[in-house]
């Protein structure tokens, strides 16, 4: 008689478990401990559990640079040259006016609300980043690499995507020639390309069954270090982040979808899934598997999804641009004790749109471009300055910043793809449309 198979035991149980309801677990425990932790006095884990928190940012990490080369290769190789100009167009366009749209909102929020601080009783406890010298111009002009192997190697994210569009374009051209011979080679090589993104969507699986524990020890760091102070005057810059993050999704995503005649019910409940995982994991490319499977239910046409949701991940940055205004205005009323001027209210529309086409999707990339925002209305963040104990004070709370706008990046990455697959009669479902 031959013996039922043995249940796999508890490891087995943990990776059979829905992943999202895993990490939304691990969010809470990490909380109520670093609340308790900082009742305590401790305001620092110790390195040993720290390291776990460090894995996980390393793991994401670790993963964006093969993630983009071969999402976006496939992505552009799998549009037809007769649409490339109609897609890839549309979709820098729409990415490039909602994020505009985000800073407005942030700065208005930021009127509104005034957030600012007393800075006598801060201590920093972070490091304030070096900031660059980049102006417009230079970065508009670094977005062409010198060496495509140097982009790779220094991880310098735009150039990769800028040789990835271009490589994956001229494949795709390749692909339609009446050559044979040209044709079959580049099949081939699309079919490589398609195998890295297929493995490494297996790697970030991987990666996210690791998820709680990492995200669990994040997120009691964050508690522990701050504790009830953040209920300070720093929950009004998180109240401004968030009530703008909302205001965004239902004026501008809202809109669109009503406009572009998508039902709004049916979007949300399939953009629900990778809302939560940006949400709890920081990372908008950690976050494309489960945003490439909402837009397949969605019924948008694989020719638009992998092209737009790569390109999306890294320079659709919604959420970091509405954290732009309300950050730079709380560091300037912080510091000078005014309101940011007309002239820098616009610099900053205009810096935060066009850097958010550089910044990276992983946690805590919009700190770093907060500083160049900054720098870029004439503010610079210098250590020992007041403007950079102003910065530490953000610093401590950007993870939990970096949670809801990551998650609007997410949606909007969603929304824009499947109002331009509307647009172009490439989304499919019917009970999706009105």
């Amino acid at each position: 008689m031959s013996q039922a198979p043995k249940k796999g035991g508890i490891f087995q149980a943990y990776l059979n478990f829905n992943v999202l309801y895993k990490i939304l677990i691990g969010l809470v425990i990490g909380a109520i401990a670093g609340v308790i932790l900082a009742a305590s006095g401790v305001t620092a884990l110790p390195a040993w559990i720290s390291m776990f928190g460090t894995i996980f940012t390393r793991l994401l990490k670790m993963i964006i640079i093969p993630m983009i080369v071969g999402s976006l290769v496939v992505g552009a190789a799998s549009v037809s040259p007769a649409t490339v100009g109609k897609v890839g167009i549309r979709v820098v366009i729409i990415y490039l006016l909602t994020s505009a749209c985000g800073v407005i909102i942030g700065l208005l929020m930021a009127n509104i609300f005034q957030p600012h601080a007393v800075l006598e009783a801060i201590e920093v406890a972070e490091k304030v980043p070096a900031t660059t010298d980049q102006t417009i111009w230079n970065i508009i002009a670094n977005i062409i690499p010198t060496s495509v192997l140097s982009a790779l190697v220094n991880e310098t994210v735009l150039q990769v995507i800028f040789f990835c569009l271009v490589f994956g374009l001229c494949l795709s051209y390749l692909k339609a020639s009446t050559d044979e011979r040209l044709k079959t080679i580049a099949q081939t090589t699309y079919n490589v390309f398609d195998c890295l993104t297929e493995v490494m969507m297996k790697v970030v699986s991987g990666i996210m069954q690791y998820a709680p524990i990492g995200v669990a020890v994040l997120i009691c760091e964050v508690f522990a270090k701050n504790g009830p102070q953040v209920a300070g005057s720093l929950v009004i810059v998180v109240v401004a982040c968030f009530l703008g993050y909302a205001i965004h999704i239902v004026l501008v995503y809202g809109g669109l979808l009503k406009v572009f005649g998508i039902k709004i019910g049916k979007f949300f409940k399939e953009a629900r899934t990778p809302f939560i995982t940006a949400f709890v994991t920081r990372s908008s490319n950690g976050t494309l598997p489960t945003t490439m499977t909402a837009a397949e239910n969605l019924g948008i046409d694989k020719e638009v999804y992998a092209f737009s949701l790569p390109l999306g991940a890294t320079i659709n940055m919604d959420g970091t641009a509405i954290y732009q205004g309300v950050c730079a205005f709380f560091l300037v009323m912080t510091c000078y004790n005014r309101t940011l001027t007309f002239g820098e209210m616009g610099m900053i529309v205009l810096l935060a749109t066009l850097a958010s086409i550089g910044t990276a999707g992983v946690p805590g990339a919009g700190a770093i471009m907060l500083a160049m925002v900054m720098a870029g209305i004439n503010l610079p963040i210098e250590a020992g300055t007041t403007l950079a104990l102003a910065y530490a004070m953000i610093l401590g709370i950007d993870a939990l910043l970096d949670m809801g706008r990551t998650a609007l990046n997410v949606t909007g990455d969603l929304t824009c793809t499947a109002c331009i697959a509307k647009k172009l009669g490439l989304l499919k479902k019917d009970s999706v449309l009105k």
